[in-house]
């Protein structure tokens, strides 16, 4: 299994390795609209490589996936949590219980003798 995994991750590698080469061209990434830019009177561009900008875009969004993600599922993890606690307390309730009884004696017994 772990060979098929390293295989895998090599042939990711390969693919990316070979975007690479094939988008080496620089292209210039501005941050504005040039006719913002020159009202204005700014024009952040920066100069890269294709693969770099292609990267990056892929890395933003996986981020920002992962990141809407994890704010969906918060009521999942608030939930777990509320479920855990509760089986802790339920936990220590039976523990309390059982300190309270009269030892090895049954629990019908017990029942009988408070009762009476």
């Amino acid at each position: 299994m772990k060979t098929i995994r390293y295989a895998f991750w090599a042939v990711i590698g390969l693919c990316l390795i070979l975007i690479g080469l094939a988008n080496r061209e620089i292209v210039s990434v501005s941050a504005m609209p040039r006719a913002v830019g020159d009202l204005l009177g700014i024009s952040p561009d920066i100069n890269l490589p294709l693969f770099v900008v292609m990267f990056l875009g892929v890395g933003a969004g996986l981020l920002i996936g992962f990141l809407w993600e994890w704010v969906r599922e918060h009521h999942v993890r608030a939930e777990k949590r509320a479920k855990e606690r509760e089986v802790r307390d339920l936990r220590a309730e039976v523990n309390r219980l059982k300190s309270e009884g009269k030892g090895d004696q049954d629990d019908v017994l017990a029942l009988l003798d408070k009762s009476a």
